[in-house]
């Protein structure tokens, strides 16, 4: 993601624009605190992308135990 000042982006609105269209996040500060973020418009839910990241979602846990933990027990502790 790239971070541009304030001043910076008023005075390059074309280019930030030009980076959101490639898929990039600007993130806008104001005396180095973050104020805005530009992000790509994406018109609706792209199911396509929401099956994919599912997939890997799903992908990603296989294999991966909880080391003799139960859910349950995690739940009391206050892990939501």
């Amino acid at each position: 993601m790239r971070e541009i000042g304030a001043f910076e982006a008023k005075n390059k609105l074309g280019t930030l624009l030009d980076w959101v269209e490639r898929g990039e996040e600007v993130l806008i500060t104001r005396r180095g605190k973050a104020v805005a973020r530009l992000v790509p418009a994406v018109p609706g839910l792209d199911r396509a992308r929401a099956r994919q990241a599912a997939r890997g979602l799903l992908e990603a846990s296989r294999g991966v135990t909880l080391g003799g933990l139960k859910i349950k027990d995690l739940v009391n502790e206050g892990r939501p």
